[in-house]
C-alpha cells in the first residue's frame, strides 16, 4: 500500500505539473496516472486502497465541498434564488431526455435502458466544478452577480436529484416496478431541507463551541472533519428511513460557520486549501483508475458522438435554466461550459447496472467510462480558457 500511496502522489503531481505548464488543468494528468497506474493497464495500485476507493473519493469531496461552504456567504447564496434551484435538475432532466432520444437510435437499446444510461451520465461533478468556482471566487471573476456560487449550489444538490433517478429507473428495469418512485421523488426535496436545517445547526453550535473553547485551529479543522465524516455516515444509516442529504449538511455547516464566526471560517479555509493538495491528487488519480481504457476505446464513434450530442442537451438545459436573470450571453455561455464535467458520480455507479445483471450493463459502464474521459477534462480546460474572457473582475 505505502509504494502505491508514493507512486499516486509522486506520479500525479509530476503529470499534473507537466500539464499545468502546457496551460492544462492538472486534473489531466492525474487521471491519466490513474489510468497508467490502475488494474487495467500497469496494475500497481494496490488491491487495499482500490477497495476503498469510494470511501477516499468521499473524504475527498467533503474536504473541497467544506471549503466551498467557508467561502460561500449566505447573502451570495440568497442572491443567486431562482436559477440556483433550476439548475439543480433542469440540466440533468435536459440530458437523460436528449440520451433517451438518441441512444436508441445510435446503440440500439431500448427506452428504459437509455433512461438508466441517461440517470448515469447526467450528474456532474462538484469534485471537478467546485475547485474551479472556489478559484474564480479568489481572483474576483464572475463574483460580482455570483456566478461560481450559483455554479457551486446547482452542482453540489444535482447528485441528489439524479441518484433517485438512476435508482428508479433500475428497479424498473430489474422488474421491482410498473411505474416511477415517486415516493423517491418527493424525499428529494425533504432530504435537500434536512440536510440544510441539520448543517446549518451543526455550524453554529460549532461557532459556539469554539468561541469558548480555546484550542488551535489544527485541532477545529479535524473537529470540523470528523463532524463531517458522522454526517455522511448518518445519511446510510438513515437511508430507508429518514431522507437525508450529509454532503448537502457538510456544506451548511461550513457556511454557518463562516456566517457566525467569519474570522474562524477565513483562517481554517486556508488549512482546507492545504488539505485539498493531497486530496485532489488521490481523487483523480482513483477516478482514472476506474477507468478501463482499452474497453472505451473499443466503445466506437457512436458512443463517442452520443455522449457529445447529450451535452447539447445539457447546456440548453442550463441556458433555459438562466432565462429571465441579469446574466449577459457571455455569462450564460460560460456557465454552460462549467457544467460540463463528469467524473465522480459516473466512476461511482456506472457499473452497478452491470453487477445488478441487467442487460444494458456493459453499454451504461462504456457510456459512462467515455463520459468521464471526455468531460472531465473537456469542462476544465473549458474553464480555465474562457473565465477571463466570458467573466467581469470584481472592481476590474
Amino acid at each position: 500500500m505505502l509504494t502505491s500511496l508514493a507512486l499516486i502522489f509522486l506520479i500525479g503531481i509530476a503529470l499534473g505539473s507537466v500539464f499545468k505548464k502546457l496551460r492544462l488543468p492538472s486534473l489531466i494528468g492525474m487521471l491519466i496516472t490513474g489510468i497508467v497506474l490502475g488494474p487495467y493497464m500497469l496494475n500497481l495500485i494496490d488491491g487495499s486502497i482500490l477497495g476503498i476507493s469510494a470511501e477516499l473519493r468521499q473524504i475527498a469531496l467533503i474536504i473541497i465541498l467544506t471549503r466551498a461552504g467557508l467561502s460561500l456567504d449566505l447573502k451570495d447564496l440568497i442572491k443567486v434564488g431562482r436559477p440556483a434551484i433550476l439548475m439543480c435538475f433542469v440540466p440533468a432532466c435536459f440530458e437523460i431526455g436528449g440520451l433517451m432520444l438518441l441512444a436508441p437510435r445510435l446503440l440500439g437499446v431500448s427506452l428504459l435502458d437509455a433512461a438508466v444510461m441517461g440517470s448515469v451520465v447526467a450528474a456532474v461533478s462538484p469534485a471537478v466544478v467546485v475547485p474551479g468556482m472556489i478559484k474564480l471566487m479568489e481572483k474576483g471573476y464572475g463574483t460580482n452577480k455570483s456566478i461560481p456560487q450559483l455554479i457551486m449550489a446547482g452542482a453540489s444538490v444535482d447528485d441528489v436529484f439524479v441518484i433517485v433517478l438512476f435508482t428508479s429507473f433500475t428497479a424498473l428495469s430489474m422488474g421491482r416496478g410498473v411505474s416511477l418512485d415517486w415516493a423517491a421523488f418527493a424525499q428529494i426535496p425533504v432530504s435537500i431541507l434536512l440536510g440544510i436545517v441539520i448543517g446549518g445547526l451543526c455550524g453554529f453550535l460549532l461557532s459556539v463551541f469554539f468561541r469558548k473553547i480555546h484550542m488551535r485551529d489544527s485541532v477545529k479543522v479535524i473537529i470540523l472533519l470528523c463532524l463531517s465524516f458522522l454526517l455522511v455516515s448518518v445519511e446510510k444509516r438513515a437511508q430507508g428511513v429518514i431522507p437525508f442529504s450529509g454532503l448537502l449538511a457538510v456544506m451548511a455547516t461550513a457556511i454557518a460557520l463562516l456566517k457566525f464566526y467569519p474570522v474562524l471560517a477565513d483562517r481554517i479555509s486556508v488549512k482546507f486549501s492545504k488539505l485539498w493538495v493531497a486530496a485532489e491528487i488521490l481523487l483523480f488519480v482513483i477516478v482514472g483508475a476506474t477507468v478501463d481504457i482499452i474497453f472505451a476505446l473499443s466503445a466506437g464513434f457512436m458512443v463517442v458522438a452520443l455522449v457529445l450530442l447529450a451535452l447539447l442537451f445539457r447546456m440548453t438545459g442550463v441556458f433555459l435554466s438562466l432565462l429571465k436573470t441579469q446574466l449577459n450571453t457571455k455569462e450564460r455561455l460560460f456557465c454552460m461550459i462549467a457544467y460540463i464535467p463528469k467524473a465522480t458520480v459516473q466512476a461511482a455507479i456506472g457499473g452497478l447496472p452491470l453487477a445488478m445483471g441487467l442487460s444494458c450493463g456493459p453499454i451504461v459502464l462504456t457510456v459512462a467510462v467515455v463520459s468521464i474521459l471526455i468531460t472531465a477534462p473537456l469542462g476544465a480546460l473549458g474553464v480555465d480558457l474562457t473565465y477571463k474572457k466570458l467573466l467581469s473582475k470584481q472592481g476590474g
